[in-house]
């Protein structure tokens, strides 16, 4: 049996990468979720606690045992090397789940994995694990109405995030295939995903 293609998919937020997932799915493929894998070491009993609260401190703890996200953020704000410290602990953890699942996926005959990784280009280290990237793209104009539209936030929130984010010249530099998920019905979309999964071996049946 031919191994398990490896596909890292990422995109802007707003791009329409979960919908991506989702229909990747649909059509046969293994997801494994970076951010829920963070979610879930970060959580009440979950195997970063006790780290973070070594480094941080227990007021970086809430009464349930998780994270919290609001004190940490706050920090990351007031401390450029918070963010590093965290993801120095959490990163190898969800590095570790991700290469579970995808054990666990190829040995149950997935023959396409779909590692879904908002931050792949940013973070520089999922390349080499992976065979192939997928980017969904879209305009910035796109990401901040969708993003409005869904969340609430206001444009300049919305244009904080993206600022923050890799490029759209940097993913796309990174991708060996593109989505451009921009004035497309879901319909379209589907059919643009259809051939991407068409290309590694999925399909409807």
């Amino acid at each position: 049996m031919p191994s398990a293609v490896r596909l890292g998919l990422t995109g802007g937020i707003g791009s329409g990468k979960s919908t991506v997932a989702r229909m990747l799915a649909e059509f046969g493929a293994a997801i494994i979720d970076a951010d829920a894998n963070a979610r879930a070491v970060t959580a009440p009993g979950g195997s970063a606690i006790s780290a973070i609260a070594s480094q941080f401190g227990p007021a970086f703890i809430t009464a349930d045992g998780a994270m919290d996200r609001d004190a940490m953020r706050a920090l990351a704000y007031a401390d450029n090397s918070a963010k590093e410290r965290l993801e120095a602990i959490i990163h190898p953890l969800v590095g570790q789940e991700g290469s579970r699942q995808a054990q666990t996926a190829a040995a149950a005959g997935y023959r396409c994995i779909v590692f879904d990784i908002p931050l792949l280009v940013e973070s520089g280290r999922w390349r080499q694990q992976l065979d192939r990237i997928l980017v969904v793209d879209c305009t910035a104009p796109t990401q901040i109405s969708r993003v409005v539209t869904r969340s609430g936030l206001d444009s300049e929130a919305v244009q904080r995030i993206i600022a923050v984010q890799a490029s759209r010249t940097q993913r796309l530099a990174a991708a060996d295939a593109v989505i451009f998920n921009d004035g497309l019905t879901l319909d379209g979309l589907r059919a643009e995903v259809l051939q991407i999964a068409l290309a590694f071996g999925l399909s409807l049946n």
